[in-house]
């Protein structure tokens, strides 16, 4: 089993021997890079949660105990202590999709407000007026322009985009965990990531049964996620899914994200229009 694969079929026994190796301290600075553990909306949002990104010294302020090797072998697929929201895990595939440069979120609400106020607030962040007539459509839109003003998340482009392409064997590929929500048509095409995020303890009996879904109490079902952005080869979109307690991401949650995302894309054209009419930057 190498990377891609692991990273395509959601291979656990790979991560939890990558976490071991590497340690829950390190994997905690790059979680907490791309978005984990903070708040992506403190400056309009007040009662956001944080989250959880654990690492040694977390731990110990905090339950004043030490961290032992078996937390950070499933600190590697997303369990154990780690708590986080789906606009979080949103902005980590938003970054991820545009090669790796960091970005903060807004918020547009168009009625009854002075929509020229919004533009100017969010084009605080550009130097280039040109930009408000839209993005350019040759090369890549943030290396091109917008290179001086954003942090690069990552040394190496080789490495974003090497996990792009695993989520697009996870989704578009025979044995990846979405393929069953995959479209053919490159216009749709998008690369994701399941999740399922186990909410109680599962006995080594219950194991051994392999009791199906619908036969587990609605409160102790696991919660289904996923991840993906779109189009796949000039991204535009990203998008973040939690089914509460509804079981395994890539039967539940994958299959709601395929026709989300081909809505926004039929849409893509008129709020292209839109936005250029107004000349706000989205």
């Amino acid at each position: 089993m190498r990377l891609r694969n692991a990273i395509k079929q959601s291979c656990d026994t790979y991560f939890y021997e990558t976490a071991r190796l590497l340690g829950v301290d390190k994997l905690s600075i790059i979680a907490k890079r791309y978005g984990l553990g903070s708040n992506i909306l403190k400056d309009i949002y007040f009662d956001e949660k944080k989250g959880v990104v654990p690492n040694t010294h977390w731990k110990k302020n905090a339950m004043g105990k030490s961290w032992y090797l078996g937390e950070t072998v499933i600190n590697g697929i997303g369990q154990g202590y780690i708590q986080t929201t789906p606009l979080q895990l949103c902005l980590m595939t938003a970054q991820i999709a545009n090669g790796g440069y960091k970005i903060k979120p807004h918020i547009l609400y168009d009625k009854n407000i002075n929509i020229e106020n919004t533009k100017l607030e969010i084009a605080k962040q550009f130097t280039n007026d040109s930009l408000l007539d839209g993005p350019t459509t040759k090369g890549n839109y943030l290396e091109e322009r917008e290179y001086q003003l954003y942090e690069r998340l990552c040394k190496n482009s080789q490495n974003i985009n090497f996990v792009k392409d695993a989520m697009f064997g996870s989704t578009n590929e025979q044995y990846g965990t979405s393929y069953k929500s995959r479209y053919e048509d490159p216009k749709y095409q998008f690369a994701g990531k399941t999740g399922t995020s186990q909410v109680k303890k599962i006995t080594e009996e219950q194991r051994d049964l392999e009791i199906d879904t619908k036969d587990i109490p609605y409160e102790e079902r696991d919660h289904a996620l996923f991840v993906a952005f779109a189009p796949y080869k000039n991204p535009r979109y990203a998008i973040s899914i939690l089914i509460e307690h509804g079981g395994s991401g890539g039967k539940v949650a994958a299959p709601i994200d395929k026709k989300l995302i081909k809505l926004i894309i039929d849409r893509h054209q008129l709020r292209e229009k839109i936005r250029k009419e107004r000349k706000v930057i989205i």
